[in-house]
C-alpha cells in the first residue's frame, strides 16, 4: 500500500460517499475529518471498517500545516481514503461552513491521489456533545476531544452506510469482481 502522495500531480477524486464508494477498495482504513474554523477533528478505522475511533484534534493554522499533518496521519495509518463531514444546513442546502468543506477538499485533493468523499454530519457535533455531557465529561475535557468525536461520529456513519450498501448489493447477487 502506498503512502498517501503530495506531489503537485496529485488530483483527488472529490464526492459524495455514495459516488465514490465504489473507487474503495475492498480493504483498508479510511480516515474521518470533522473540520471547524479553529481545529479538525481526526478520526480512523479499523482495515475492515467496523468500527471508528479517535485519533487526535489537528489545531488550524494555515491550510498547508493543517494538510501536512492530515496527510502524515494518513500514512501512518496506512489510509485509502478520506471522508470529510459536510456541514448542510438542517433543510438540506449548504451554507457557508459547507462552502468552506468543499473549498478545503478541492485544496486538499492537489496533495493527495486518494479520494475525499464528502458525508452528511448534520447534527454530529450536538450528538456527541450529549453523549459526552451523559457520560459526565468536564466541559474543558469536552472542549479538547468533542472535534475528534464529532469526526469519529462521521466516520461511523460512513462505515455504517458502506456496511449497508455492501450487504445489499451481496443480497442482490452483486460481485464488484465480475
Amino acid at each position: 500500500m502506498s503512502e498517501p502522495s503530495a506531489s503537485p500531480a496529485a488530483s483527488a477524486p472529490i464526492g459524495p460517499l455514495a459516488d465514490l464508494a465504489d473507487r474503495l477498495p475492498p480493504r483498508g482504513s479510511i480516515l474521518g475529518l470533522d473540520l471547524g474554523t479553529k481545529t479538525i477533528g481526526v478520526a480512523t478505522c479499523d482495515p475492515d471498517r467496523r468500527l471508528a475511533t479517535v485519533v487526535e484534534t489537528v489545531w488550524r493554522t494555515k491550510f498547508t500545516a493543517d494538510a501536512q499533518r492530515v496527510l502524515a496521519l494518513a500514512g501512518e495509518r496506512r489510509a485509502i481514503a478520506f471522508v470529510l463531514g459536510l456541514p448542510l444546513n438542517m433543510d438540506g442546502t449548504e451554507g457557508p461552513r459547507a462552502q468552506a468543506t468543499r473549498a478545503f477538499a478541492r485544496n486538499f485533493a492537489k496533495l493527495t491521489s486518494l479520494p475525499i468523499a464528502l458525508w452528511d454530519e448534520r447534527l454530529s457535533t450536538a450528538a456527541v456533545e450529549r453523549a459526552l455531557i451523559s457520560a459526565d465529561v468536564s466541559r474543558a475535557k469536552r472542549a479538547q476531544v468533542v472535534d475528534q468525536h464529532a469526526a469519529a461520529f462521521i466516520l461511523q456513519g460512513a462505515l455504517d452506510f458502506l456496511d449497508r450498501r455492501s450487504h445489499a448489493e451481496n443480497e442482490r447477487g452483486f460481485s464488484p469482481e465480475a
